[in-house]
C-alpha cells in the first residue's frame, strides 16, 4: 500500500471525524503502522500499546495468559486488546467498555476490533458499568481518557474501592494515567497513599513514555 510506504517518511492521515469527547479522531499512518490519535494525544496504538505492553509484560505474559476474564475500561482503538490477543494469546473472555459508540465504530473499521472472538464490547459510562457489573475479573485495565484530560471520577475513592472489589483472588489492576503537571504527580502520589490495605500490593512504574505513570494495584488474597 502506497500510504504505508509514504509512512516511513511522514505520518499520512487517512481519516479525521469529531468527537464530543475527545475534540477529533484521527487515523494515521506512522512508519509503517496505522495508528488513532485525538487532537493532542495517541488514543491507540503508537506510543500508547508500548505504554500498556510495558505494564503488561512487568505483570508477565506467561501469568496473563492464563487468566480467564478481562476488563477493559476504555476500548478506543483497541491496542491493549490486541496485545491480549495477538502478543499474549489470551483465550479467555474480553470485556471492553467505552462510552463512545462512534469511536469503537471506527476501531471496527481500521482495527478490526470486531472480528476478536473473545472480546465483547458493551457501550458504557465506565463509572456506571463498573457499579452494575456482577462478574469478577483477573485483570482490569483503566485507560480513560478525554483526549488529555482524564475524568475526576478515576481518582475518587469510592470508585478504586469498587475496581478493586472487582478482582479475583489475585488479580490485578493495571491503570494508565498521564501526568502533565505537579498537581497530577499529587493526584497520583495520593492515590497510591489511600489505598492502604494489606490486602493489596501498590506500586507505580513512572514517566512511561515521558508523560505517562502506571499504577499497579494486586489483589493479595
Amino acid at each position: 500500500m502506497l500510504y504505508k510506504l509514504l509512512s516511513y517518511i511522514l505520518p499520512v492521515k487517512i481519516f479525521q471525524a469529531k468527537s464530543k469527547l475527545s475534540k477529533t479522531i484521527e487515523i494515521t499512518w506512522v512508519n509503517g503502522e496505522l495508528v488513532m490519535d485525538s487532537e493532542n494525544t495517541n488514543y491507540s496504538y503508537g506510543s500508547l500499546q508500548r505504554i500498556l505492553r510495558k505494564g503488561l509484560n512487568h505483570l508477565g505474559f506467561e501469568k496473563i495468559s492464563k487468566m480467564n476474564n478481562a476488563l477493559i475500561l476504555g476500548v478506543a482503538g483497541g491496542s491493549v486488546i490486541k496485545t491480549l490477543v495477538d502478543e499474549i494469546n489470551f483465550k479467555g473472555q474480553i470485556t471492553g467498555v467505552d462510552i463512545d459508540p462512534n469511536i469503537i465504530k471506527i476501531a471496527n473499521d481500521y482495527f478490526k476490533l470486531d472480528e476478536i472472538k473473545n472480546l465483547n464490547i458493551v457501550i458504557d459510562d465506565a463509572f456506571e458499568f463498573v457499579l452494575k457489573t456482577k462478574e469478577r475479573y483477573d485483570l482490569i485495565v483503566i485507560d480513560i481518557f478525554q483526549d488529555t484530560t482524564m475524568p475526576n471520577f478515576l481518582f475518587e475513592k469510592f470508585f478504586i474501592n469498587r475496581i478493586c472489589f472487582l478482582l479475583q483472588s489475585k488479580g490485578v489492576v493495571l491503570f494508565n494515567t498521564m501526568c502533565l503537571s505537579s498537581k497530577d504527580n499529587l493526584r497520583n502520589q495520593n492515590l497510591i497513599e489511600e489505598i492502604n490495605d494489606d490486602s493489596y500490593k501498590i506500586q507505580s512504574i513512572p514517566r512511561v513514555e515521558v508523560h505517562n505513570e502506571l499504577i499497579i494495584i494486586e489483589k493479595l488474597d
